[in-house]
């Protein structure tokens, strides 16, 4: 840290006798000087490591084949074999250690909040200008999504049609749809379907407490591999990336980190983008309501591809990045509007493939295969005197497979996060006034060597089983299986205090 850096921390919420106060954080720093960071580099060892003991294995191999001696070519072979190899190790490296530079894609000093891009209608665009060293081999854009206020619950949005036909006010629609938009220098680069993250105070806040809703401690981000488009970017001048929400209504808190690796052997880098698709939404809307009750089925579907090649001393690689969207939402209305299910899936698929274009053996295939769930039913029945009941059930799933191809090589990882939640309440002034609340989470990870799974359950803010360990069966190393939730009514628009 050569010169002063600035660390902003913004905790914003309503302005309430609950929840305004006085906090108290700790902030810790882990500082990695240069050096020792590219000796700690875990993969960096594995690729040090990897040629001393291929060439030990090697050694030992061709002592012990019994053919040597009949085939006088098999040193010479097995030496080339092995070369290639090696250089085919250092490629796949090249995919799997930690960027060298991380741009802030955020706003811009001064301010007097958080760093946060605020998208407040479907219209709105944010954008920032950025650099791109001239030795850059491959970027790859982290995207941070937050939703608030009127688009906290956007999967339970209602169609337009819906609010103006029946004379509602203060009521959100735009529909259930919505798409984070990620554009470079007024074109478009790549998308987010985002998970639906359930804050502390959503729904039913007893549900929430102690195990609180996936992603709402740590929110998600989600990676758009750039690398095709880095021969746009690479003429030391500004660009800007700009980000926008299809149908949005406010607020949508948005900001990024742009990871982008050197080649230090490089003065500058050249590339080229060569092709790219970028699909229209194709968007399927079925309505059949009669005043507020009713029925709609949204389902939305999109594919971004981009080719590019970049020429670096690791030669001219060629990356195909894909990102390819899924979207089905099935909403019911009943009791005039106080009963509402809604069943939401996503599929999010992003794969990236790169060659070696003076290597056809030289191909790496990386994906990631997501599975959005999010299930609610709701009802609510008003008890006078400004007070309503709530009953509540909701289903959160946030699944991921990833596969890693390179070469003779592959592997491939399992992460399975399922919440179950029901709960009833009381609520007069937006206050609980009483309640119970029950959740329950299982958690599973699988990969080609190491298995972990958690399962944990709590009713009335106490933990009543939790169980964990490292021996999975094969179906909890398997594919994606959601479970939905049983038919407990509640409402899931409101925000409540306890």
């Amino acid at each position: 840290m050569l010169k002063n850096q600035t660390l902003a921390v913004y905790l914003g919420n309503i302005v309430d006798s609950t929840y305004t106060g006085v906090y108290h954080v700790n902030v810790s720093f882990h500082f990695y000087p240069a050096e020792k960071t590219k000796k700690l580099n875990k993969f960096d060892n594995l690729n040090v490591n990897s040629d001393h003991l291929y060439n030990e294995w090697a050694e030992k191999t061709k002592k012990l084949n019994k053919f040597d001696n009949l085939n006088m070519n098999s040193d010479h072979l097995f030496n080339d074999w092995a070369e290639k190899n090696k250089k085919l190790n250092k490629f796949d490296n090249l995919y799997n250690q930690w960027a060298d530079l991380i741009i802030p894609i955020s706003r811009n000093l001064p301010l007097n909040d958080g760093l946060w891009f605020e998208i407040e209608n479907s219209t709105d665009v944010k954008s920032k200008q950025f650099t791109v060293p001239r030795n850059a081999y491959r970027a790859v854009l982290e995207v941070y999504v937050s939703f608030h206020e009127n688009d906290e619950f956007w999967p339970t949005n209602v169609p337009n049609e819906y609010v103006s036909d029946n004379n509602l006010t203060g009521y959100p629609g735009n529909g259930p749809f919505r798409e984070v938009v990620v554009s470079l220098d007024g074109g478009v680069i790549g998308a987010v379907w985002p998970f639906t993250v359930v804050y502390t105070g959503g729904v039913n806040p007893l549900l929430w407490r102690p195990i609180t809703g996936i992603g709402s401690f740590n929110l998600p981000t989600y990676d758009i591999e750039i690398t095709p488009f880095l021969g746009t970017v690479l003429d030391e001048k500004s660009h800007d990336f700009s980000f926008s929400v299809t149908n949005a209504l406010n607020v949508w808190y948005i900001d990024a980190n742009l990871h982008i690796w050197l080649d230090e052997k490089s003065e500058k880098t050249n590339g080229k983008l060569v092709t790219q698709t970028v699909s229209p939404l194709h968007v399927s809307l079925l309505a059949n309501y009669t005043g507020l009750n009713g029925s709609f089925v949204t389902k939305v579907t999109r594919s971004i591809k981009s080719t590019g090649w970049v020429e670096s001393s690791h030669g001219k690689i060629v990356t195909e990045s894909t990102q390819e969207f899924s979207y089905s939402n099935i909403m019911v209305m009943e009791d005039d509007g106080d009963s509402q299910i809604v069943n939401q899936i996503i599929g999010f698929n992003d794969s990236v493939y790169a060659k070696n274009t003076k290597n056809t053996n030289s191909g790496l295939l990386k994906e990631s295969l997501k599975s959005f769930s999010f299930y609610i039913h709701s009802d609510t029945e008003d008890k006078g005197n400004g007070s309503y009941a709530e009953l509540a059930n909701i289903t959160l799933g946030f699944n991921e497979k990833k596969v890693d191809n390179s070469g003779a090589k592959s592997s491939s990882s399992v992460v399975e996060n399922l919440q179950n939640g029901q709960g009833s309440m009381i609520v007069k002034g937006n206050l609980v006034v009483s309640g119970l609340g029950s959740t329950q989470q299982m958690y599973n990870y699988g990969d080609d060597e190491f298995c972990y799974f958690r399962d944990v359950s709590s009713s009335n803010y106490t933990i009543i089983y939790d169980k964990e360990g490292h021996t999975c069966s094969k179906s909890k190393k398997s594919g994606f299986s959601f479970v939905t939730g049983k038919h407990w009514p509640f409402l899931a628009r409101a925000r409540h205090a306890i």
